[in-house]
């Protein structure tokens, strides 16, 4: 039946009634912020602080303000420069004690840029890089825990590393399509900045410094007396892949070498007055002849040494193009023991170049290594990009020019001939350092009794070192040079697997630059050289 007209028309305006009330119950529970319109003042930080507030008020789920805090700082200070940083606590405490104390673990850094832990370096003379852990490692387990893939918090995976001295780890890594098995014995790491020091002839002293630590400069001096005492006239400093540091302690180094009012360098910004630093004279290396080894992983601290050596003229600067980094940090601390690098000022060097290369592009500056490779820098001097327009002049009036990084006087270039597929296979699976450690068991108390390196070299003669060598490689890693390949290898190859298995005697690293010194190109041309500054 139907329903009599009053009761429709009733029921109409219950449903009119009905919505309308929704509709302001709606509007009563809506956000402020889509009716409101607060102040963003980008001077004063306002906006930022203002979406947090409201984020922290009115986000539908429970937030972190710990993770939302540190994500804003992150992405903030990643607009400016390449080089201003966020440090959360246990990073920052990794990174200051790297360059000014001991730590005990397996000795690599690292960096995981996709959920993978991947190996940037290894210390030298660290239990890694004896076991034969190498830059590039992808770390997929350590001990029987998965890292690999698995959203492992990176001061997790310090921790797995980390231990007491002694104790011992196995960390399993990618490397190319094989994964190989390590078993690491832990050490107290020490972080020392002079690798060797030793004298190659009567007359030439050889010293490699890997970083500019807060004892830097008292190792230095230490070496260099100790060279001069045995008459050293001419000093190669090699500060290869040597990424920087603390700058006063490149200052002081610089100091050694140069005369009263040279200038070192001067640091600039916006916000910073210019700094000028010069050399007072007292520097007991000024009459020593100097050559400066770089290469495109010298950075910062090192271009700071290498700028007023060339541009005061006072010694030749040999290899490849440096980094680049001339940006001066700030650093910053924070009661819960995080804290940032803020870039305040820019270096130069004392002609007035900008030691900094060019960061408008995250993807070109983080790159920029491989693409130099790929232009062909690093094989060809006639590839080396150089800014012409940015024409500078050193005291005696020779030209250098700008656009970042120190050019060398003297190219030396990468050799990528000698490389053979053997060559490669061994350097894949750490053939050669796996085989020194296996010589280490097997003539441990011989090689630990030698201190000389010439009984060194007739004592691994003498066993067949080179002989046991390719057994090793064929028996246990399944890797046999081709016919005829080994004897193109065996000059380039050699020298590094007996300076592996020297390392373990009592010369420690000097065994192995002093057996590499022969096929070191850098070294050589310095050699030549003599020390002699650059002519006009």
């Amino acid at each position: 039946m139907r329903k009599p007209y009053y009761t429709l028309v009733t029921s109409i305006l219950g449903v009119v009634i009905g919505v309308m009330a929704a509709t302001l119950a709606f509007q009563r529970f809506r956000p402020a912020a889509q009716t409101v319109k607060y102040e963003g003042n980008y001077s004063q930080w306002r906006k930022l602080h203002l979406i947090l507030e409201h984020i922290q008020k009115h986000y539908v789920d429970t937030i972190d303000m710990k993770v939302m805090t540190d994500a804003a700082v992150t992405a903030a200070l990643a607009e400016l420069d390449p080089h201003s940083v966020y440090l959360p606590p246990v990073e920052l405490t990794e990174a200051e004690t790297e360059l000014s104390g001991n730590f005990e673990g397996i000795g690599i850094t690292f960096n995981v840029p996709a959920d993978t832990a991947i190996v940037l370096s290894v210390i030298p003379g660290g239990p890694s890089e004896k076991a034969g852990l190498a830059p590039g490692d992808r770390i997929l387990k350590v001990d029987d825990k998965s890292i690999a893939g698995t959203k492992t918090p990176q001061d997790t995976m310090i921790s797995y590393m980390k231990g007491p001295s002694g104790t011992k780890v196995d960390v399993l890594v990618g490397r190319g399509k094989e994964k190989i098995s390590f078993n690491i014995t832990r050490a107290k790491i020490p972080v020392h900045s002079v690798d060797v020091a030793f004298m190659i002839d009567d007359k030439t002293g050889y010293m490699k410094l890997t970083k500019f630590s807060r004892t830097t400069y008292v190792e230095f001096m230490e070496s260099a007396l100790q060279l001069l005492s045995h008459g050293m006239d001419h000093l190669i400093l090699d500060i290869r892949s040597n990424t920087g540091g603390y700058f006063d302690q490149a200052l002081m180094i610089s100091n050694e070498f140069l005369a009263e009012g040279d200038g070192i360098v001067y640091m600039e910004g916006l916000h910073r007055k210019r700094e000028s630093y010069d050399a007072d004279g007292s520097g007991i290396l000024k009459d020593v002849k100097l050559s400066v080894l770089i290469d495109e992983s010298s950075a910062s601290s090192s271009e700071i040494l290498a700028g007023a050596i060339q541009d005061n003229d006072r010694g030749t600067v040999i290899g490849r193009r440096s980094f680049g980094k001339g940006l001066v940090q700030e650093p910053i601390y924070f009661t819960d023991g995080s804290g940032i690098r803020l870039t305040v000022a820019r270096f130069h060097t004392p002609s007035g170049r900008c030691i900094q290369k060019p960061y408008e592009s995250s993807d070109e500056y983080m790159y920029d290594i491989l693409d130099r490779y790929n232009h062909g820098e690093l094989v060809s001097a006639d590839s080396v990009k150089v800014d012409t327009t940015m024409v500078y002049y050193t005291t005696k009036g020779r030209k250098v020019y700008g656009g970042g990084g120190i050019v060398p006087d003297i190219f030396v270039p990468i050799d990528t001939t000698r490389a053979s597929d053997f060559y490669i296979q061994c350097d894949r699976k750490a053939t050669a350092m796996r085989f020194a450690s296996t010589m280490f068991d097997k003539y441990k108390s011989q090689l630990s009794s030698i201190a000389d390196f010439n009984s060194l070299e007739d004592y691994l003669e003498a066993e067949d070192i080179e002989g046991q060598f390719l057994d090793f490689a064929s028996g246990v890693d399944d890797v046999k040079p081709k016919a005829g390949e080994w004897d193109d290898t065996r000059e380039y190859m050699l020298p590094q697997v007996m300076g592996l298995v020297g390392r373990f005697s009592k010369l420690g690293e000097e065994a192995f630059y002093r057996s590499y010194i022969p096929i070191d190109d850098a070294i050589q041309a310095a050699v030549e050289n003599g020390g002699k500054s650059p002519e006009l």
